[in-house]
Protein backbone atom coordinates (compact mmCIF):
# COMPACT_ATOMS: atom_id res chain seq x y z
CA UNK A 1 0.00 0.00 0.00
CA UNK A 2 1.26 3.67 -0.77
CA UNK A 3 1.02 5.84 2.08
CA UNK A 4 -0.47 9.06 1.81
CA UNK A 5 3.02 10.36 2.55
CA UNK A 6 4.63 8.29 -0.24
CA UNK A 7 1.71 9.84 -2.79
CA UNK A 8 2.53 13.23 -1.37
CA UNK A 9 6.74 12.67 -2.20
CA UNK A 10 5.89 10.67 -5.55
CA UNK A 11 3.64 13.70 -6.48
CA UNK A 12 6.24 16.13 -6.33
CA UNK A 13 8.80 14.12 -7.11
CA UNK A 14 7.18 14.01 -10.41
CA UNK A 15 6.03 17.29 -10.57
CA UNK A 16 9.61 18.43 -10.37
CA UNK A 17 10.67 16.06 -13.16
CA UNK A 18 8.06 17.53 -15.05
CA UNK A 19 9.06 21.31 -14.55
CA UNK A 20 12.85 20.03 -15.53
CA UNK A 21 11.62 18.45 -18.89
CA UNK A 22 9.86 21.71 -19.91
CA UNK A 23 13.00 23.81 -18.77
CA UNK A 24 14.70 21.27 -21.03
CA UNK A 25 12.54 21.91 -24.29
CA UNK A 26 10.88 18.68 -23.82
CA UNK A 27 7.29 19.49 -23.25
CA UNK A 28 5.96 15.69 -24.42
CA UNK A 29 7.74 14.37 -21.17
CA UNK A 30 6.52 16.98 -18.95
CA UNK A 31 2.91 16.49 -19.46
CA UNK A 32 3.50 12.80 -19.18
CA UNK A 33 4.93 13.32 -15.69
CA UNK A 34 2.86 15.94 -14.62
CA UNK A 35 -0.47 13.96 -14.67
CA UNK A 36 0.97 11.32 -12.65
CA UNK A 37 1.73 14.09 -10.35
CA UNK A 38 -1.79 15.34 -10.39
CA UNK A 39 -2.84 11.50 -9.96
CA UNK A 40 -1.07 11.13 -6.67
CA UNK A 41 -2.24 13.85 -4.72
CA UNK A 42 -5.83 12.52 -5.77
CA UNK A 43 -5.10 9.04 -4.80
CA UNK A 44 -3.66 10.66 -1.83
CA UNK A 45 -6.89 12.46 -1.04
CA UNK A 46 -8.89 9.26 -1.07
CA UNK A 47 -6.80 7.23 0.83
CA UNK A 48 -7.72 10.46 3.36
CA UNK A 49 -11.52 10.19 2.73
CA UNK A 50 -11.89 6.97 3.08
CA UNK A 51 -9.98 7.01 6.21
CA UNK A 52 -7.57 4.07 4.33
CA UNK A 53 -3.67 2.74 5.63
CA UNK A 54 -2.73 3.40 1.92
CA UNK A 55 -3.56 3.10 -1.75
CA UNK A 56 -3.38 -0.37 -3.36
CA UNK A 57 0.07 -0.63 -5.16
CA UNK A 58 0.32 -4.01 -6.66
CA UNK A 59 -2.37 -6.45 -8.29
CA UNK A 60 -3.24 -8.80 -4.98
CA UNK A 61 -4.36 -5.65 -3.21
CA UNK A 62 -6.60 -4.14 -6.10
CA UNK A 63 -8.19 -7.22 -5.69
CA UNK A 64 -11.43 -5.67 -4.02
CA UNK A 65 -11.35 -2.25 -5.34
CA UNK A 66 -11.02 -2.62 -9.33
CA UNK A 67 -12.82 0.50 -9.46
CA UNK A 68 -10.06 2.29 -8.08
CA UNK A 69 -7.47 1.13 -9.88
CA UNK A 70 -7.77 3.85 -12.60
CA UNK A 71 -5.55 6.70 -13.67
CA UNK A 72 -8.86 8.60 -15.35
CA UNK A 73 -8.38 11.92 -13.62
CA UNK A 74 -11.91 12.91 -13.58
CA UNK A 75 -12.85 9.23 -11.87
CA UNK A 76 -10.45 10.05 -9.45
CA UNK A 77 -11.54 13.59 -8.57
CA UNK A 78 -14.94 12.29 -7.91
CA UNK A 79 -13.25 9.21 -5.75
CA UNK A 80 -11.66 11.86 -3.74
CA UNK A 81 -14.26 13.18 -2.60
CA UNK A 82 -13.31 17.08 -4.06
CA UNK A 83 -15.14 17.07 -6.90
CA UNK A 84 -17.84 19.68 -6.03
CA UNK A 85 -15.41 21.69 -4.84
CA UNK A 86 -13.16 21.97 -7.48
CA UNK A 87 -15.91 22.52 -10.27
CA UNK A 88 -17.67 24.71 -8.16
CA UNK A 89 -14.65 27.19 -7.60
CA UNK A 90 -14.99 29.15 -11.12
CA UNK A 91 -11.04 29.50 -11.01
CA UNK A 92 -10.50 25.79 -9.73
CA UNK A 93 -12.65 24.93 -12.43
CA UNK A 94 -10.78 26.69 -15.29
CA UNK A 95 -7.50 25.47 -14.28
CA UNK A 96 -9.35 21.61 -13.96
CA UNK A 97 -10.30 21.67 -17.65
CA UNK A 98 -6.76 22.51 -18.36
CA UNK A 99 -5.04 19.65 -16.40
CA UNK A 100 -7.75 17.14 -16.91
CA UNK A 101 -6.83 16.76 -20.42
CA UNK A 102 -4.48 14.72 -19.30
CA UNK A 103 -4.85 11.07 -19.21
CA UNK A 104 -2.39 7.95 -19.29
CA UNK A 105 -2.01 7.12 -23.44
CA UNK A 106 -0.17 10.45 -23.60
CA UNK A 107 3.02 8.19 -23.12
CA UNK A 108 2.25 6.78 -26.57
CA UNK A 109 1.81 10.17 -28.63
CA UNK A 110 4.35 11.07 -31.55
CA UNK A 111 7.15 12.98 -29.88
CA UNK A 112 6.41 16.52 -30.85
CA UNK A 113 2.81 16.45 -30.20
CA UNK A 114 3.13 18.88 -27.29
CA UNK A 115 3.97 22.41 -27.56
CA UNK A 116 5.99 23.88 -24.85
CA UNK A 117 3.01 26.73 -24.62
CA UNK A 118 0.40 23.94 -24.19
CA UNK A 119 2.70 21.71 -22.06
CA UNK A 120 3.54 25.21 -19.41
CA UNK A 121 -0.21 25.92 -19.47
CA UNK A 122 -0.70 22.03 -18.02
CA UNK A 123 1.97 22.53 -15.57
CA UNK A 124 0.76 25.64 -14.49
CA UNK A 125 -3.25 24.17 -13.85
CA UNK A 126 -1.79 21.38 -12.39
CA UNK A 127 0.21 23.03 -9.60
CA UNK A 128 -2.64 24.80 -8.55
CA UNK A 129 -5.31 22.23 -8.31
CA UNK A 130 -2.37 20.85 -5.98
CA UNK A 131 -2.08 22.97 -3.77
CA UNK A 132 -5.69 24.13 -3.89
CA UNK A 133 -5.74 20.04 -2.92
CA UNK A 134 -3.20 20.11 -0.60
CA UNK A 135 -4.75 22.81 1.30
CA UNK A 136 -8.05 21.42 1.51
Amino acid sequence: MLSTTALYEISRARFREARILLNDQEPDGAVHLCGYALECILKMKIVEKLNWDGFPEINKEFEHYKSFRTHDLNVLLRLSGHEKLILGDLSMNARWQVAKSWNSEIRYQQIGTMTEMAAKDILDATREIIVFLIRA
